[in-house]
């Protein structure tokens, strides 16, 4: 009986231990996480490689050393150095007499001790700082809309994954005091933590913007001049503006570097809202030609961030805006097109890794008022770990 007790508890704590790991999860530690890690380490440290297979070894050696090591803080820095070391010297050792084996014993245990030392050290650092990350990340969610606005005849779906634990991409749906309805969607530059601090600023002036005065130019100039009075020249933000009349359907829009949105009328057919200039933060004149259409009942407006079709498979193709089109085009409910495109994209993503944040938004006019006011909306906010 214990010895059964003990059989399940060992098969319970293995199972804890791996996480459900599989040998598809071990494969791609090794061929992509590996590649992807020396690529980071080493990025400051590329030079041309020795054409012999011996050269490259030993180059490829060297740029991983002194890319780990110039990560480190000075104090652990030598401790790795000196764990180098003791390797090298286990190593010269292990095939000599046994006096020099216990030589080899000692080098090769203070070696893996000092390295396991260091990791420790280094973990208890990442913890500190994903800690802080899932802090910021909320804070940034909070920024985000939990749930579309309800409005009758007028359907909502969304949704947005990060590359990383904080992104750029904003989206949102600001109602008037006169009833028409902002809808805004933008794409900072970068992602990571200066893409997320970046979407904040330009959050809070949008929304400033708004109240001021809520014209598609007004907003948009306002936005960018805050962005260039707060960052540098590598700060800049696409973004897609549209003030929306939903009595009406007529929206007024500005499209300032962002990719267009797609419009699908009741007939099946696809127009994109073509009116562009720079992005946000490029230069204080801003130039943006403002655009307007009327969005009938029976049509559907997609709009998206760049990395939805920028997302790539395994072999590097892009997802594209043709696969896009094509989902947005074979129409269905709003919640059918959202979870169309997002299906399409991340079976098309595969193992591959996500190098930018990816926000999809749309939204639907019914074909007809319905019977009884008080139409709902539909939306979901999701984060993807890349």
């Amino acid at each position: 009986m214990a010895k059964g007790n003990w059989f399940r508890r060992s098969e319970q704590f293995v199972r804890d231990y791996t996480g459900g790991v599989g040998a598809r999860d071990l494969k791609r530690l090794f061929d992509r996480d590996a590649s992807h890690a020396f690529d980071v380490v080493t990025r400051e440290h590329e030079g041309g490689e020795p054409q012999s297979d011996v050269g490259r070894f030993f180059h490829r050696a060297k740029i991983l050393f002194l890319g780990l090591s110039f990560r480190l803080s000075p104090p652990r820095r030598v401790l790795f150095g000196l764990c180098i070391v003791l390797s090298v010297l286990a190593i010269q050792a292990v095939d000599k007499t046994s006096v020099e084996g216990g030589q080899f014993i000692f080098f090769h245990v203070a070696a893996v001790a000092g390295l396991v030392f260091l990791i420790v050290l280094e973990l208890a650092d990442r913890i500190l700082v994903r800690d802080e990350l899932e802090v910021a990340r909320e804070l940034q969610r909070d920024l985000l809309p939990p749930h579309p606005p309800v409005i009758q005849g007028w359907d909502f779906a969304f949704s947005y994954r990060t590359a990383n634990t904080i992104g750029g991409d904003y989206y949102d749906f600001i109602p008037l005091e006169d009833g028409r309805v902002a809808v805004v969607i933008g794409d900072a530059s970068g992602h990571g933590i200066a893409a997320g601090l970046l979407m904040a600023i330009a959050s809070s002036a949008l929304k400033l913007a708004i109240d001021l005065d809520p014209s598609p130019a007004s907003v948009a100039g306002f936005v960018n001049r805050a962005l260039c009075r707060s960052g540098g020249n590598r700060s800049f933000m696409t973004m897609f503006y549209g003030l929306l009349d939903p009595q009406t359907g007529r929206m007024d829009y500005v499209s300032v570097g962002h990719p267009y949105p797609m419009l699908r009328r009741a007939n099946g057919d696809v127009l994109e809202l073509g009116e562009g200039g720079l992005p946000l933060g490029i230069r204080e004149h801003l130039e943006s030609p403002i655009g307007w259409v009327e969005v009938e009942r029976g049509d559907q407006l997609l709009l998206f961030t760049d990395g939805i079709a920028e997302t790539i498979d395994p072999t590097g193709a892009d997802f594209g805006y043709d696969r896009i089109r094509r989902a947005l085009a074979l129409g269905g409910s709003t919640a059918a097109i959202h979870d169309r495109i997002v299906r399409d994209m991340m079976n098309f993503q595969g193992d591959a890794v996500a190098h930018d944040d990816r926000s999809l938004v749309v939204i639907s006019r019914a074909a007809a008022l319905p019977e009884t006011p008080g139409a709902g909306g539909f939306g979901q906010t999701e984060g993807h770990h890349g």
